[in-house]
């Protein structure tokens, strides 16, 4: 996420602005629990019952850790020492709360495209629509409901901050006749498929849903099968117990068992499955002008797949060195329920599509519309295979032209600058210290390149001490220290950030810092990196995040990243009615790029390997959606690049930001040799620079020095150009003048990424320039090496350097490297259905401890109950009627006040301190408008003097994108505080709010808004 300070788009000259990938969106999934899932009333007095249900961290801390869980040299807590997962009360009550007794045990999946039915956040009963593409769905107590948008709708402006979705939008429910469920629960799920289950105690339902299906699947009893819509139903095909119709405008074909029936009514279609309880519905790929023989043609192609259920889905993948590919192959198991298809329908993304190399089907005539372009659709399809280009990945741009001349003495300066602080932390939480550490390891690449060895060694020296802080557990220990929290299998770092812990969110941004710094020490230390040191810790945090074990039984597989979908999601629930989100892919890839290069100076191939999967998949996908390779943007939006992706659309937008710069930046950052795929298309690059400068009216001014370093992949000297014009510009808090100077002038002499020729090590790179070539590989082991390019150009590298041939021939670096040339394995491939892994059986890792059972916030006491008045004032309860406007927010969060708050104050108070705690009931509502958050500051000047004696600083509330009044409450919990309360004496007391993040207004309700002061 993002903390900076309030700042206007011209009028700092230094400011906070770092970009924290969907730091935010997390934010915005922070909706207060006992609130959120119902949406319920204001209470009449300040919010004074509605903690009952609530599940809280115990105010001590420490007192939460039951003990330390050893791991080499360091450790982690037990159990949780801060707050965790927050939802609707009975899955806070139990994580497990929304799965059937039959489903599979272990840790949980979280970050997933159908997270919201498991995790429940909102929607206590059901859950948010899951866009599986090329259908969507949405549970309903009577059954799933269906929807098969062909065309996006766009919201905002053209050219501007605007949005496109292919909303969930109703077509049929397919359901048991009188079915009423008082929940949807989940049974089971595969790679890319989930069952829902539904009971009301008579009736029951299952269905089989996954992405690139548009068939859907289901197993009912007690009762009739029951396809209803709330529009016009017009039938076109009955054939027995096969039905073609058409719902609000889509076509779909309902496939019930051989000898079975369809009665139809009105919009209401039956049949009483001839007894045999299953049926088959599938969205049929027609065009909206389709005629009815272009329907029937449609339902002919996918009848004879119908039948077979996918029952399991596993993604297997290989990475071929030598070739610079990932394999990867999609296997499809079905269950056939009558017939003799084994294959299903099965619809791949554009960026499956133009790596495929192998399919067992027959390619259907027309393809399936999606939010990500075309989906090719194949018939009666088991398995298909892609090979993906792995493009590459660096320790650091080499230094061909900084290492001399006058070049290498402004590199010098800078470098000297930076030296005094290379590693600042703005705030000690994942995130900001993986971005502190993010930014000293590059200092730390490039003063070993030049040979600058003081300054590489004290930088090393304060990244080990950082690390080794955070990767060691005592009892007692609340911060700056990873926990185990066993009921949800997942490691939380303390203190978190962005809803880390209360939402699962970003664990992929803020752990991969963490452990590309890591990579980068193991280089120099590699005894520091060993098992019995702290290598066992980074390993947990890989696991963790994006864990590529099948046989793990404390994290789940791939938590973050969709294997279909082909890239991360950021939220850990998903509760939004665009789905699930990712904001900042570049900071994805910086995780998978950390992978590769822990792997190869650790000599882990399975890690290795793992990131060589997650990073040449990403790269494919990043350009095929965020930056449109796959034309997927609609006609009229204004932009060829996204600031986020959702489940279904995507938005030219931050949930930090409305800057121009910040959008489209933060697909950039970090800036790091792991980011050399965003240069895959050069003149994309250039492109979409002149687009970020054509929508800001200007060069950037702000994110300069990052959006200079992306340019660069594109047009280097212009880049440098532009960098030499204004030398002070204000720094992004993850980068460098030095790091920004050494990135920029080294590509503009190097040229454009030339991914038509590759190397065999996956640390290694070609440049081109004038058609002229720089071959680069770096080695990161104790042994030397020798590098093969796909043009048969041979490198030879010894231990612990960089070296280059070609248009430019230097070598640099004195690491002493890892423990040697990797020992090659195997990658296991796994079985078609995964068993089922049972709780986790601690063998050298003790077990952890169960999470103590959350207190529950105690009442309030009566106090003295505040309203909001007009004129700044605050007024005895109850306010009058109507609303305040909260101006959008001016930058990224630092919890700081801005300019612009709304302020209001009581003055001449007195009365006697109650010895409790403030609390405070806000309506607020931000309409239909996205990524908005509130905060609130509460200041006591108990004697009137002009003195502020205690000063609350709370969480913001991240409002959700629906109209209609939702409450914030002091049960969000503090951020900070200062001073101590006493009694009133005259005293005045103040108010802040304002808008922590996001670029539109939000609405406060006065009449129901109410603050209760601990007094009497």
């Amino acid at each position: 996420m993002r903390e900076l300070v309030a700042w206007g788009h011209h009028t700092m000259s230094t400011q906070f602005r770092t970009p924290r990938g969907s730091q935010i969106h997390h934010a915005r999934s922070t909706v207060n629990a006992p609130w959120s899932p119902s949406r319920v009333a204001a209470c009449t007095a300040l919010a004074l019952g509605i903690a009952t249900a609530l599940v809280v961290v115990p105010t001590d801390r420490s007192a939460a850790a039951e003990g330390v869980v050893d791991v080499g040299a360091g450790g982690y807590a037990a159990a949780p020492v801060g707050p965790t997962p927050e939802g609707c009360d009975s899955v806070e009550a139990d994580p497990r709360a929304a799965l059937t007794a039959d489903a599979p045990k272990g840790p949980l999946p979280t970050n997933d495209w159908w997270s919201s039915l498991l995790y429940k956040r909102l929607d206590c009963r059901m859950s948010e629509p899951l866009h599986a593409h090329p259908a969507s769905y949405q549970p309903t107590p009577g059954g799933l409901g269906l929807s098969a948008p062909r065309e996006a709708t766009l919201s905002g402006t053209p050219g501007g901050i605007g949005e496109f979705h292919f909303g969930f939008e109703q077509d049929v429910v397919v359901g048991v006749a009188g079915l009423d469920a008082p929940t949807v629960q989940v049974a089971g799920w595969t790679d890319w498929t989930v069952t829902p289950s539904w009971s009301d105690g008579t009736r029951s339902l299952r269905a089989t849903i996954g992405h690139g299906l548009p068939t859907s699947w289901y197993h009912l009893e007690g009762g009739d099968a029951l396809l209803t819509s709330a529009h016009d139903v017009r039938v076109w095909a009955r054939d027995g117990a096969t039905l073609g119709f058409t719902a609000n405008g889509h076509d779909y074909a309902a496939f019930a068992p051989t000898g079975a029936s369809w009665q139809v009514s009105g919009s209401t279609m039956r049949s009483s499955l001839a007894g045999r309880g299953y049926l088959a519905v599938t969205a049929l790929a027609t065009a909206a002008d389709a005629t009815d023989a272009d329907r029937a043609a449609a339902l002919d192609a996918v009848a004879d797949s119908a039948f077979a259920e996918v029952t399991s889905t596993v993604a297997d993948y290989t990475y071929d060195a030598a070739r610079a590919v990932v394999r990867t192959t999609y296997e499809i198991g079905t269950t056939t329920l009558e017939g003799y298809a084994d294959g299903a329908v099965v619809a791949l993304y554009p960026h499956q599509q133009r790596y495929l190399t192998a399919v067992d089907g027959d390619e259907l005539d027309t393809p399936y519309p999606s939010p990500r372009g075309e989906m090719t659709a194949y018939a009666d399809t088991t398995s298909f295979t892609t090979t993906t280009p792995f493009t590459g990945i660096l320790p650091e741009i080499p230094a061909v032209a900084t290492s001399s001349g006058s070049d290498r003495a402004t590199l010098d300066r800078l470098l000297a600058e930076v030296a005094a602080d290379p590693l600042p932390i703005l705030r000690a939480d994942t995130y900001w210290t993986g971005k502190a550490l993010g930014r000293a390891t590059r200092i730390v690449e490039i003063a070993d390149q030049l040979g600058e060895t003081e300054i590489r060694d004290t930088t090393l020296g304060l990244v080990r001490d950082t690390l080794t802080e955070w990767f060691t557990a005592t009892p007692g220990k609340s911060e700056q220290v990873f926990a185990y929290d066993g009921r949800w299998g997942t490691l939380i770092g303390y203190p978190a950030s962005y809803g880390s812990d209360t939402e699962l969110n970003d664990h992929h941004f803020h752990y991969g810092y963490f452990i590309a710094a890591a990579a980068t020490l193991a280089r120099f230390d590699p005894q520091w990196a060993s098992d019995e040191q702290y290598g066992g810790m980074v390993d947990l945090l890989i696991r963790d995040a994006n864990g590529y074990d099948r046989a793990e039984t404390r994290f789940p597989y791939l938590r973050d990243f969709d294997i279909y979908a082909g890239h991360d999601w950021a939220s850990g629930h998903g509760a939004f009615a665009a789905g699930n989100n990712q904001e900042s892919s570049s900071e994805g890839q910086n995780f998978a790029g950390a992978l590769v290069q822990w792997g190869e100076a650790t000599g882990d191939t399975a890690v290795r390997d793992a990131g060589a999967y997650l990073y040449a998949t990403q790269a494919a996908t990043i350009q095929e959606y965020w930056f449109d390779q796959a034309g997927a943007i609609p006609e009229g939006f204004g932009h060829t690049t996204l600031g986020m992706v959702w489940g279904d659309g995507g938005t030219y937008s931050t949930w930090f930001s409305g800057e121009a710069e910040m959008i489209q930046g933060i697909n950039t950052l970090p800036i790091t040799g792991s980011h050399l795929y965003l240069g895959i298309r050069p003149d994309d690059v250039v492109s979409n620079y002149a687009e970020l400068v054509d929508t800001n009216g200007g060069r950037p001014t702000v994110w300069q020095d990052i959006l200079w370093s992306y340019l660069a992949l594109g047009d280097g000297e212009e880049a440098l150009r532009q960098l030499r014009a204004d030398p002070g510009y204000p720094v992004e808090e993850g980068e460098s003048r030095a790091h920004t100077f050494h990135w920029v002038a080294n590509l503009a002499a190097l040229g454009n990424l030339d991914t038509t020729v590759r190397g065999s090590s996956p640390l290694s790179a070609v440049f081109v320039k004038d058609g002229r070539r720089t071959y680069v590989a770096a080695n990161v082991t104790s042994r030397a090496r020798t590098v093969t390019f796909g043009d048969g150009t041979r490198l030879e590298v010894p231990a612990g350097r960089t070296v280059t041939t070609g248009a430019f021939s230097w070598s640099g670096g004195g690491a002493v490297g890892g423990p040697g040339e990797p020992t090659p394995t195997v990658t296991p491939k796994p079985t078609v259905t995964p068993k089922p892994t049972v709780t986790p059986k601690p063998t050298a890792t003790p077990k952890p401890t169960v999470t103590p059972t959350p207190t529950v916030t105690p009442k309030p006491t009566d106090g003295l109950v505040l309203a909001f008045g007009g004129n700044g004032r605050l007024v005895p309860a109850p306010g009058s009627p109507g609303t305040i406007q909260l101006a959008p927010s001016r930058g990224i969060d630092t919890a700081t006040e801005p300019s612009d708050a709304v302020v209001m104050q009581a003055t001449g108070l007195t009365a006697r301190a109650t010895g409790g705690a403030t609390a405070f009931d806000i309506a607020l509502d931000a309409g239909n408008r996205v990524g908005n958050g509130t905060r609130v500051s509460v200041q006591y000047d108990l004697t009137g003097d002009g003195t502020w004696d205690r000063v609350e600083v709370y969480r913001y509330f991240a409002t959700d994108p629906v109209p209609g009044a939702e409450r914030y409450t002091h049960l969000v919990g503090l951020d900070r505080a200062t001073g101590s309360l006493g009694d009133l004496r005259g005293g005045t007391v103040r108010v802040a709010l304002w808008n922590a993040i996001g670029s539109s207004s939000t609405s406060v309700g006065v009449g129901d808004s109410v603050l209760t002061l601990p007094f009497r």
